[in-house]
């Protein structure tokens, strides 16, 4: 039976320009891990009930990049892409995020995001930091109704670790 040991996230603002996203898992750290960062996985959870991701790239070193390529239900593409900057296997993923937007100049400094996977046995704790290059980026962001996708994604990718077992 699946079950998920918090079925929510948490989101949080520590600051005018960072949220920060926290959920438990119901399933090993290193198969949380496992659904995070593989390609065929990725595409089982990504886009929770809001389509079907069509493409999962990922380079998985320090300076590779990833994108990831979804087409919504309303038949149009959303796709994100970023580069790693630090990796701890298991442990912690730093690596930038940015939303394609056609004609719209990628944001400088770019979002950062700081992944950090802990727990024992059967539970992990994800902490997802996020760091805008400003307020008004990360206010747009929330605005968007990004948090219901979210805990969608991250309710799929519950299952999906769990499905590994």
């Amino acid at each position: 039976m699946s079950t998920t040991a918090n079925h929510t996230a948490v989101l949080t603002l520590p600051s005018d320009t960072q949220m920060l996203i926290t959920r438990e898992f119901n399933a090993p750290r290193h198969l949380v891990y496992k659904a995070w960062t593989t390609p065929e996985l990725v595409k089982r959870w990504w886009a929770g009930q809001r389509g079907q991701v069509t493409s999962a790239e990922i380079d998985l070193r320090v300076g590779g990049q990833w994108r990831y390529v979804m087409i919504a239900n309303g038949g149009f593409e959303v796709a994100f892409h970023g580069e790693y900057r630090e990796i701890v296997p298991e442990e912690r993923v730093v690596c930038t995020e940015v939303y394609e937007q056609s004609g719209v100049p990628e944001p400088e400094p770019p979002v950062l995001c700081t992944y950090t996977f802990t727990g024992e046995g059967d539970r992990t704790h994800l902490h997802l930091l996020v760091d805008h290059p400003d307020k008004a980026l990360r206010d747009l962001i929330l605005e968007t109704g990004m948090e219901a996708g979210m805990q969608e994604s991250l309710h799929a990718l519950d299952l999906v670790a769990q499905s590994l077992r």
